[in-house]
């Protein structure tokens, strides 16, 4: 989770909401990792886990990531969750809970609905509290 801390401040640095996400292979190596970049590269579907996904899916040749865990920042969105399932990430790893916008353990609870092809394991509230801190400030920054 400190890889994706880190890669949450770099998007931060670059004006992007600060979310960064890495995927770990199941041997335990590090083989993506990214931070938000919708504004950079005018992509709303440039979230840090959809990126990190298509990097890995490239590493791997692969469209699936059976064995594969995640680790983000923020409780991902449903796009993002989809995505998880259908690359078959193994486990899921989220930081702070995202009550607004998240579709994991709010919102269209994507992994609990009938349809979902493929349900990670769930675990939140990893280093929570540091990722909402760097949320927290990013947004009180842009408003003053």
């Amino acid at each position: 989770m400190d890889v994706a801390l880190a890669e949450a401040r770099a998007a931060a640095a670059r004006g992007e909401v600060p979310i960064g996400a890495v995927i770990v292979s199941p041997d335990g190596a590090i083989v993506a990792q990214a931070g938000n970049r919708t504004r950079e590269l005018s992509d709303p579907t440039a979230h840090a886990e959809i990126l990190a996904i298509r990097a890995a899916c490239a590493a791997a040749s692969s469209e699936r990531l059976p064995g594969h865990d995640l680790y983000v920042t923020l409780e991902p969105c449903p796009m993002c969750a989809a995505a998880i399932s259908f690359a078959r990430i193994r486990r899921l790893y989220w930081g702070a809970s995202d009550p607004k916008g998240g579709g994991v353990e709010n919102g269209p609870r994507v992994f609990a609905h009938p349809t979902c092809h493929h349900a990670p394991e769930l675990y939140g509230g990893l280093a929570d509290q540091d990722a909402a801190d760097l949320l927290r400030g990013f947004f009180t920054d842009r408003r003053s």
